[in-house]
């Protein structure tokens, strides 16, 4: 009977974490089987290096100095390494411990690392108790540390699986332009390394826009089929972001890249003599490249062509 209540417990922790239960949804199943009368959540963030309380109960969050102060601590490096959890306060964690646990009364703490199952680390998880904890206690959140990381994965991107069509790999970006990986996508070298799509993903964040499609014409000359969404990310989704993905393709409807490009212009209100000027190309020549495009496209006006070129993303995208 322990052990079908242990697995059940188990079980709930994983669904609070994946249906967005989050860390209070996460401790509360885990509580059936550990008592816990505070615990933290403190977050590892890959983009800086550094660490930050993200959630907290039972006592004060810990501010960020000290959990920058704790991540100096041998035992700190020891657990990392091991990857077990370590009891507070012991030999190279009582100084922090006076600080920082025993004015509030508590009279021991348990500290254990976060690591997702593919071994990358995404934080701490800290638990406080004013007597001494169960001696079940460091073998119980050992087990249940890899479903814990996900609530600390800075990284993740919260994203409906039905956003992206599959076959895209993708980025998700956030204002500051962090670039983050986006689960359940493979990564995409491309986008990651292009200067300016940060700044791209940056103006479309701050637009009105839900969603944008467009052509984009990487550094080694591929063109390739781009869709921005909009998306949570970091921790718990908590930040504005989007998800830029991508996949290689051929121009479509035969069109030539400079018919792209004049297509992109009509599509902005321009007129002939502005895309003439704006591209370097004589009135004539834009004509007639506007005669093929029609043509191709099979519209008879510059407002059909317009509608079809936004709707299926048959314009370049401005980089």
């Amino acid at each position: 009977m322990a052990e079908i209540s242990l697995l059940q417990a188990f079980a709930e922790v994983g669904y609070q974490v994946a249906g967005g239960g989050g860390a209070h949804g996460a401790m509360t199943a885990l509580r059936r089987v550990l008592p816990v009368e505070g615990y933290e959540f403190v977050a590892y963030d890959p983009a800086t290096g550094g660490h930050h309380s993200v959630a907290a109960a039972g006592h004060e969050r810990i501010d960020h100095d000290a959990a920058e102060e704790y991540a100096t601590l041998e035992a700190y490096r020891r657990a990392i390494a091991t990857r077990s959890p370590v009891v507070m306060p012991e030999p190279g964690t009582r100084r922090y411990f006076r600080r920082h646990l025993e004015p509030y009364g508590w009279r021991c703490g348990l500290t254990a690392p976060l690591f997702l199952p593919d071994g990358r680390y995404t934080g701490l998880l800290h638990l406080a108790y004013r007597r001494e904890p169960p001696r079940t206690a460091p073998a119980l959140v050992s087990a249940a540390a890899p479903t814990l990381a996900h609530v600390t994965d800075l990284s993740r991107c919260v994203l409906t699986p039905t956003a992206l069509p599959p076959g895209y790999r993708a980025v998700a970006f956030d204002r500051a332009g962090v670039r983050r990986a986006v689960p359940g996508a493979e990564h995409s070298p491309a986008l990651f390394g292009e200067p300016g799509m940060a700044a791209f993903a940056r103006a479309f964040i701050d637009s009105r826009e839900l969603s944008r499609r467009g052509l984009w014409l990487d550094a080694s000359g591929q063109w390739r089929d781009v869709r921005v969404v909009r998306a949570g990310v970091g921790f718990q989704g908590g930040l504005q972001g989007a998800v830029v993905a991508e996949r290689p393709c051929a121009l479509p409807y035969e069109l030539t890249g400079r018919e792209v490009e004049v297509l992109t212009r009509v599509a902005a209100g321009d007129s002939n003599p502005q895309i003439a000027a704006a591209l370097v190309l004589s009135v004539r020549t834009v004509t007639t490249h506007l005669e093929h495009i029609f043509t191709k496209l099979g519209c008879d006006s510059r407002t059909r062509l317009t509608t079809k070129a936004l709707a299926e993303g048959l314009c370049r995208l401005d980089l």
